[in-house]
């Protein structure tokens, strides 16, 4: 049975890679929705995972299992890549929501997944603030318990 896509931030995706509060609630929507994902989510969990490694909420072995998992995950998902198109929803973005400069991203890039046809499509998200923007594009949101806002 093929799984209906779903968008994903970075932020939603992060607890698939590294044991942590949101991850039982990510594990079960991983099994419900495909991820679609914005170009640079790659770096931001990366960068996610080298730094929970720094503050030492995970060990050596800790970052080399959530790494490996993280490129077996990429493997799996469709991305949305850069383009002027999306540039430009970025921009929009941020003069209409709370967003930082790299939500706004996440945000442009969810909206070219869906064709700027929000409505009846799932954004699974981490992240208060872009999870509320999302929800004001008209998205479903399905938020995991975990970032602050």
């Amino acid at each position: 049975m093929k799984k209906t896509a779903a968008f994903w931030d970075a932020s939603a995706l992060v607890p698939l890679c590294v044991r942590e509060a949101a991850t039982r609630h990510a594990q079960t929507q991983f099994r419900r929705f495909q991820p679609v994902v914005w170009w640079g989510s790659l770096v931001e969990i990366h960068g996610a995972i080298c730094r929970l490694h720094r503050e030492r909420e995970i060990t050596d072995s800790g970052k080399a299992g959530a790494l490996a998992r993280l490129q077996l995950l990429s493997r799996s998902w469709g991305e949305i890549l850069p383009s002027d198109e999306i540039r430009e929803l970025a921009m929009e973005a941020l003069d209409k929501y709370f967003l930082r400069a790299a939500d706004s991203f996440q945000m442009a890039a969810a909206l070219i997944w869906c064709e700027e046809r929000s409505s009846r499509r799932s954004f699974v998200c981490a992240d208060q603030r872009l999870a509320k923007a999302a929800g004001a594009a008209g998205f479903s949101v399905i938020g995991l318990p975990t970032a602050a806002p």
